[in-house]
């Protein structure tokens, strides 16, 4: 069997041939990636204990290996003007992305996969004799626009606008700050992937944006503004932005991508070519690495490569329902972000923690706290009777029986 695949972010198509040469090494497996060996765009990527957990189960070398060179955290940080407030919650893990692919590049050399580095696959030069082909290639996928009537591709633009950047700063926490500027909020998340720096992401509203001037700025004058509305973050550290020789564009709109069907024929979508779902919930590379764990499996399972490739589809595209939810009521509250801010900090990150709820949207902020806390309380309230419960009535039993 062989399979050719187009990426753009290659994580996951990398990630997919190593499992794919797990299950049957006889597997022929070539991947074509448009760009050089060792380019790619962006600083770090971050992640939690239960994606960790998966690629232990499926490949423990490369989870070993991807666990060791990750950072860690507990704690998120809120900065609102000269107000910071600090929660406790779970592990989040962070590892930069050049480490990650160098990582799952050595792996799957090791196993046998062949791997073409700045190789641009038309959509017309595909393998003839590839049994599957493996579509990996982003939000812009070749194959997918090719098709797109048929796989029913829709696409939506977000709001507000950001831009994606790096700093030497190493933040040991996950850091969002806000700050207000006489053109309105504008905001980061921070996070440190590895010794040499953090990434930090930046967004605002469209009338912030072109209020500022980062509509017009170039390249050093938008980073040398967005160091001075961060000064306090940053502790001096600069900002960091990606070359400007791929064209692309230092400010975008996030695009919301969905397909209706996820395979035609041999051809199969994965990652962002198959989905995308809002930065602010941080969860694009763990969604394209299980893309590559349940396709994977679908293949294993199924004999036949259409009934193999339907219940890969049926399975991602329940496990999404949620998820897509979460982002989208995420990118929604960072859009009416002024309607939070007036609280007190404390509250503010409370509710950031809460952005995911369709109710908050149509309840007063400040009552939603109150509510929110009170369902906590008895909640809580709740676990307490539950797990005393059956100590008391073995306590009330023993008295009843014991000799007077």
């Amino acid at each position: 069997m062989r399979e050719g695949r187009l990426r753009r972010r290659r994580a996951r198509g990398l990630y997919l041939s190593v499992l794919l040469k797990r299950q049957d090494p006889s597997t022929e497996i070539t991947v074509y990636e448009r760009n050089p060996e060792g380019s790619t765009y962006g600083w770090g990527v971050t992640y939690w204990r239960g994606l960790l957990d998966k690629l232990h189960a499926h490949d423990p070398e490369s989870a070993r290996a991807v666990e060791e060179h990750s950072v860690r955290w507990h704690d998120g940080v809120a900065h609102v003007r000269e107000l910071t407030t600090r929660h406790h919650g779970d592990e989040g893990f962070g590892i930069g992305r050049h480490r990650l692919l160098r990582i799952l590049t050595e792996r799957a050399r090791a196993l046998g996969v062949r791997i073409e580095f700045a190789h641009e696959m038309e959509v017309g030069a595909l393998p003839a004799d590839a049994d599957l082909v493996v579509a990996g290639d982003g939000l812009h996928s070749a194959l997918r626009t090719d098709a797109a009537d048929h796989f029913g591709t829709e696409v939506r633009a977000g709001r507000n606008h950001y831009t994606w950047l790096g700093t030497t700063k190493v933040f040991d926490a996950f850091h969002f700050a806000f700050v207000e500027t006489e053109h309105g909020w504008v905001w980061c998340y921070a996070y440190g992937y590895g010794a040499e720096g953090s990434t930090c992401v930046v967004e605002c509203a469209p009338e912030t944006w072109s209020g500022l001037g980062l509509d017009r700025a170039d390249e050093a004058d938008g980073l040398a503004l967005l160091e001075g509305l961060f000064a306090d973050l940053l502790d001096g550290h600069r900002l960091i932005g990606r070359s400007a020789t791929d064209g692309r564009p230092q400010w975008l709109t996030f695009r919301t991508l969905t397909n209706q069907r996820w395979y035609r024929d041999n051809v199969v979508l994965l990652g962002d070519a198959a989905h995308t779902t809002h930065y602010s919930i941080g969860a694009g590379t763990t969604l394209a690495l299980e893309d590559a764990i349940a396709l994977a499996d679908a293949l294993r399972a199924h004999p036949d490569l259409p009934g193999a490739l339907a219940a890969y589809e049926q399975e991602r595209k329940s496990a999404l329902l949620p998820v897509q939810s979460a982002a989208r009521y995420s990118a929604q509250w960072y859009e009416n972000l002024p309607r939070y801010l007036a609280l007190p900090p404390h509250r503010m990150f409370a509710l950031l923690g809460q952005r995911h709820s369709p109710l908050l949207p149509h309840i007063p902020p400040q009552l939603y706290y109150g509510l929110d806390k009170a369902v906590g309380r008895l909640t809580a309230l709740r676990r307490l009777k539950r797990w005393l419960g059956p100590k008391v009535a073995r306590a009330a039993h023993t008295r009843a029986v014991a000799p007077r």
